[in-house]
C-alpha cells in the first residue's frame, strides 16, 4: 500500500474533528443540564416541616419591657396607697356619723 495522500489525511482529520465535536457538544449539554438542575434546586429550597424558633428580642425591646414593668409597679403602689387612704377616711367618716347618730338619739 502506498502512503496516504494529503487529501486522505485531510479527510481523516475532518472525520475525527466531527467525532470530537459531537463529544464536545454532549459534554456541553451535560454541563448545561447540571447548571439547570442546580439553579432549580437553588430557586426552590427545601421546606422544613418543623416550626422555626421565634427571633430573640433585642436590647431595646427588653428595656421597653423593663420600663413598662417599672411604671406598672409604681402605678400599683400608688393605687394601693389610694385605697389605704380611702379606707382610713371612710373609717373616720363612719365613726363621726355614728357619734353624731348617738348624740341625736340622746337628745330625744
Amino acid at each position: 500500500m502506498s502512503e496516504p495522500t494529503p487529501l486522505d489525511k485531510a479527510e481523516a482529520a475532518a472525520r475525527e474533528a466531527a467525532v470530537d465535536t459531537a463529544a464536545v457538544q454532549i459534554a456541553l449539554a451535560a454541563v448545561e443540564l447540571a447548571k439547570a438542575a442546580q439553579a432549580q434546586g437553588a430557586a426552590q429550597p427545601h421546606q422544613c416541616q418543623h416550626e422555626q424558633p421565634k427571633p430573640r428580642r433585642s436590647v431595646g425591646e427588653w428595656l421597653g419591657v423593663a420600663c413598662a414593668v417599672c411604671v406598672g409597679g409604681v402605678g400599683i403602689a400608688f393605687a394601693s396607697l389610694a385605697l389605704a387612704v380611702l379606707g382610713g377616711v371612710a373609717a373616720i367618716v363612719v365613726l363621726i356619723l355614728r357619734d353624731m347618730w348617738r348624740d341625736m338619739q340622746k337628745k330625744r
